[in-house]
């Protein structure tokens, strides 16, 4: 068990400041979250069902588009590489990316439909969600366009990462040129991994699974107290480091070399765990592009999930709020 990184307000003042000079690329799945808000106040005649009175819509990044926008939010320059639909979902999809501030080049359209979550949502309770989406595989041409992409995006970037949906973008052959071109330029590799390809990604600096869908890869159960099993884990996964999340336990970070660091939880109060994930992969990769260690990276992104999950949907953390998160605990 190796000791987890001193976090100092001052220290991370320093990291921050450097920021602004970074550019991460993200690949992988983008969507579009709506929010439809309203009340309830009767059952349907037609069927046992509420009936929510619609006061309030919201559209929002979501998937691999709110790493981008957690990632924006600390400061640094972001490119999104993603397929999305030929259609009005994509277009707002692309606006919206447009008014956080980064360009949508990397935007590949294809004949399938943008990827959408819509939540119906009374007094802060979901009452219902509803996907349109294409999940297959892309393949042919949109293939080849989401390459050149890739390659374009990461010829820019300090970091790369995937961010993984099972919803079609991160097939092998994008994997494998994101994944070499980030080699060839020596940058740091994080990946969200979702089942399809868990074990395309050869070579990356952080793996991130959560504990559920590392035990379905393996297909074992994953014993933390005995740790022994994680060195063949890693490489199974052939990264340099796996990052488990482990939801109100916090993270465990395991080297190639045998070193573990248990981090726990920062979250003071949990109100929504919605894009916890996106939160904890973006600042992964805008630490380890300003020079942080994996652990100290960890470490600060773990603090950023803790005030994440204080804050209603897919929300993004500023720096500041990651300040005080840390000045408190060193008060």
């Amino acid at each position: 068990m190796s000791r987890r990184p001193a976090l100092t307000p001052e220290h991370l003042v320093t990291r921050f400041a450097h920021a602004p000079r970074v550019r991460v690329a993200v690949v992988g799945d983008a969507m579009l979250d709506v929010y439809l808000r309203g009340d309830v106040e009767r059952i349907s005649p037609e069927a046992p069902v509420p009936v929510l009175r619609v006061r309030d819509r919201r559209d929002a990044l979501g998937g691999a588009a709110n790493v981008v926008q957690n990632v924006l939010a600390l400061g640094s320059r972001c490119e999104l590489v993603a397929a999305i639909g030929r259609d009005r979902t994509g277009e707002r999809l692309a606006q919206l990316l447009g008014d956080a501030g980064t360009e949508p080049r990397g935007l590949v359209a294809t004949d399938r439909p943008t990827t959408t979550k819509t939540r119906l949502v009374a007094r802060s309770q979901q009452l219902l969600r509803y996907d349109e989406e294409d999940d297959g595989d892309l393949a042919g041409a949109d293939v080849a366009a989401v390459i050149a992409a890739v390659e374009c995006a990461v010829a820019d970037a300090d970091a790369l990462v995937f961010e993984d949906y099972n919803k079609g973008v991160l097939v092998p052959a994008v994997i494998a040129a994101g994944m070499h071109a980030a080699r060839a330029k020596g940058i740091p590799v994080v990946v969200d991994p979702k089942f399809r390809n868990f074990f395309a990604f050869q070579g990356a600096t952080v793996f991130k699974p959560n504990r559920r869908e590392l035990e379905q890869a393996l297909g074992a159960t994953v014993d933390l107290d005995h740790p022994d099993a994680m060195p063949e884990a890693l490489a199974r996964l052939g990264a340099e480091h796996l990052l488990l999340t482990l939801s109100e336990r916090g993270m465990a970070l395991f080297g190639r070399d045998g070193t573990t660091v248990r981090i726990p939880t920062r979250a003071r109060e949990v109100f929504d765990v919605v894009g916890a994930g996106d939160t904890v992969t973006a600042w992964l990769a805008v630490m380890l592009a300003c020079g942080a260690s994996v652990a100290e990276a960890a470490e600060v992104a773990n603090y950023a999930a803790g005030v994440q999950v204080g804050k209603f949907g897919a929300a993004s953390v500023a720096p500041d709020e990651v300040l005080a998160a840390v000045a408190r605990d060193h008060a």
